[in-house]
């Protein structure tokens, strides 16, 4: 009950956040959708499948690469054909990699994933002609559903209607994510995370699933590294980076994995805590390694472990 309240006090701060007049924090959000929307895709692998993923970051990369080959140089400004795109992209780099990574579990499965994930960054950071190298590519203002708006200055585009239309795919993705997760789909991966030899043994094709789930996650990442690159108008090659894999696994233990929301909160407590410690000091990163210490030791469900007690412990 307490968590409906105030899930339904979030929603509403989220959707009058623009009419309050505080374009700082508004836009300082934006970020925490395209998280969120990765997270979510993140915890189908790793919270639903029990498969924790060190390279998650590969797909944020080649969704914020996708919107930047789109606009900058193939002219498509609309964001619904980059986003499609970013989740086409994604299943055909996510077949091969997945059918690689599936076969491996636990700690073999991360490395994987990890490797492939620096695969990329060395590409992105090398291939200077194609990506940009260190410097990156441009990501050009996108058309919101038919429309340029280009009357509009960044910041009033960036704090009215990006923000909504970052919210609004947040929301359908959340829908999406949650009918999956309830769906014979998810009620396999769960049984394949409790004991996949016994899952197997009841006609459930395990390998076939953890694929699934690896590309459904790769979709949701890229959609929301898509998102990410819109308000600083740069795709460059730290999206890719085993940091921001890391980052994406800080964000969701700090949200808690167990819980569905708890990825969105994740994101959105990274990006504002991330926000105050770095105008402190400039040593955010050993703070956030010993907030993370303190998350896995004495929370190990995360924030909305706090918020719901009466929950399970997580697995």
């Amino acid at each position: 009950m307490i968590v409906r309240a105030l899930g339904l006090a979030a929603c509403a701060a989220l959707l009058l956040l623009p009419l309050a007049g505080l374009p700082y924090t508004t836009t300082l959000l934006l970020p925490a959708f395209g998280y969120a929307i990765a997270l979510l895709g993140l915890n189908l692998l790793f919270g639903t499948t029990g498969l924790l993923s060190f390279g998650h970051a590969l797909f944020v990369a080649l969704g914020g690469y996708t919107a930047a080959v789109l606009t900058s140089r193939l002219g498509v400004r609309s964001l619904e054909i980059v986003l499609l795109a970013a989740a086409a992209t994604a299943v055909v780099v996510a077949g091969p990699v997945g059918l690689v990574c599936v076969r491996y579990v636990k700690i073999y499965f991360g490395m994987l994933t990890l490797a492939f994930g620096m695969l990329f960054y060395s590409f992105l950071y090398k291939f200077y002609a194609l990506t940009g190298g260190d410097e990156g590519m441009r990501v050009l203002r996108p058309v919101l559903l038919g429309r340029p708006l280009e009357h509009l200055d960044t910041v009033a585009f960036l704090t009215g209607p990006f923000y909504y239309y970052a919210l609004a795919v947040l929301t359908l993705a959340a829908l999406v994510m949650r009918r999956l997760v309830a769906s014979p789909l998810g009620l396999s991966l769960r049984s394949i995370r409790e004991n996949a030899a016994k899952a197997e043994s009841l006609g459930v094709s395990v390998r076939r699933y953890r694929l699934a789930a690896f590309v459904v996650a790769a979709v949701f990442g890229a959609v929301g590294g898509a998102l990410l690159v819109v308000p600083t108008g740069l795709a460059d090659p730290l999206l890719a980076y085993w940091t921001h894999s890391g980052n994406l696994v800080f964000m969701l233990l700090l949200g808690g994995f167990d819980h569905f929301f708890g990825p969105v909160l994740g994101a959105v407590v990274f990006i504002l805590l991330q926000d105050q410690v770095m105008s402190l000091t400039s040593y955010w990163r050993f703070l956030f390694g010993a907030i993370l210490a303190v998350v896995v030791i004495f929370f190990p469900r995360g924030l909305m472990g706090l918020l719901d007690p009466r929950r399970a412990p997580a697995p």
